[in-house]
């Protein structure tokens, strides 16, 4: 069964100071908490993972029901742009599909209180879809191996033969293949690749990274301008969260001996069997990924996005404005809006209790 596809309601632009502004309204039907007698105030101002916008659109709306006195603003920036304007101290959250690297780690974080860090949570899992429009074909069988060939340029026409033994059902056309890619730092891209890297490492051999590592293909700014370029596009392949997929096709991927197309559940089942990150904070729930299962009730081509917060806020008040969304987010009720609105899959009942846990520390 395919996820429910939903579009991107618009969102608000950060400014060059992040003087972020407007809040979102209650969108798609979405089931928002009953209005309380909150007394919750202020304004959170957050940016990054172009994939959470959906979910982040129906969010804030719940939200913002329940809590009148709550201004919420999320910039669909991108993953890394996110991670640097948290770390920097302009947001005072980070949305992300990358956990954030050692490297950020040892560095400071502008919102935290001094000599303490940030934490990665997971809140929102969704597949990857390989989009595509190519003149006469409604469906399209990939393998790994094949996918890493065409965008790193090795396999350049839709009638190669690689793609034909895979297809010999469709009528692939003698045309140039267009592989769109990230042209910004991306946690999909990231996502995309450490899937290509770990399933067909003999021809993707770059590690993964937020920045596409080849000089190949179209590159676009954000899930938006992908998805734009692959539409508006001819013989065109790009690869972006499952939510914004729209009617444009989308390929099955091999897993195992079978072709297999995305769903939440399958998608899901990858995280629930991958082990945390070694060597990281108690409460940090970064995950390492392992997409190299044969199990084809399995989607491996998945992301998981983070919210990044901090351990400990600077401003107290506004850590604990940021532990109660992000606690709702992470909560039963905001995962099955998450669900509806952007067809992710909600995290597992385990998960979620680390989750929950570890916000419990956040001051």
């Amino acid at each position: 069964m395919n996820l429910k596809r939903f579009g991107l309601p618009a969102v608000v632009a950060v400014t060059a100071a992040l003087a972020l502004s407007s809040c979102a309204t209650n969108e798609g039907g979405a089931a928002a908490p009953e209005e309380s007698a909150s007394t919750l105030s202020g304004t959170i101002n957050a940016a990054g993972a172009s994939s959470q916008g959906s979910a982040q659109e129906a969010w804030i709306a719940a939200f913002q029901t329940a809590n009148t006195g709550v201004t919420i603003n999320y910039d669909p920036s991108g993953s890394g742009a996110g991670r640097e304007s948290f770390i920097a101290g302009g947001v005072d959250f980070a949305g992300s599909d990358s956990y954030l690297k050692d490297e950020e780690l040892a560095g400071e974080f502008g919102s935290c209180a001094p000599d303490t860090k940030a934490i990665d949570l997971p809140v929102y899992i969704s597949p990857i879809a390989l989009i595509f429009n190519i003149e006469g074909v409604d469906e399209l069988n990939l393998d790994s191996a094949t996918i890493a060939k065409i965008f790193k340029g090795e396999i350049t026409t839709w009638n190669d033969p690689a793609i034909v033994a895979l297809n010999p059902d469709a009528t692939l056309p003698a045309a140039n293949i267009t592989a769109v890619h990230r042209s910004d730092d991306s946690g999909t891209t990231k996502n995309f690749a450490d899937y290509l890297f770990q399933t067909a490492p003999d021809v993707w051999d770059a590690e993964p990274a937020d920045p596409f590592p080849y000089q190949t293909g179209e590159g676009a700014q954000g899930t938006s301008g992908v998805v734009d370029a692959v539409t508006n596009g001819v013989n065109t392949i790009g690869y972006a969260d499952a939510s914004r997929a729209g009617d444009l096709g989308v390929a099955n991927i091999k897993v195992g001996e079978e072709f297999v197309g995305y769903t939440a559940e399958a998608a899901a089942a990858v995280v629930a069997e991958s082990p945390l990150v070694e060597g990281r904070e108690a409460n940090d729930l970064a995950i390492a990924l392992d997409r190299t299962t044969t199990d084809p009730s399995h989607y491996p081509l998945v992301l998981v996005s983070y919210a990044i917060v901090c351990q400990e806020y600077a401003d107290a008040a506004q850590g604990e404005l940021v532990k109660s969304y992000v606690s709702y987010i992470a909560s039963a009720d905001g995962q099955a809006v998450a669900a509806e609105q952007a067809g992710s899959a909600p995290l597992s009942s385990e998960l979620s209790d680390k989750v929950s846990a570890a916000l419990e520390t956040v001051k």
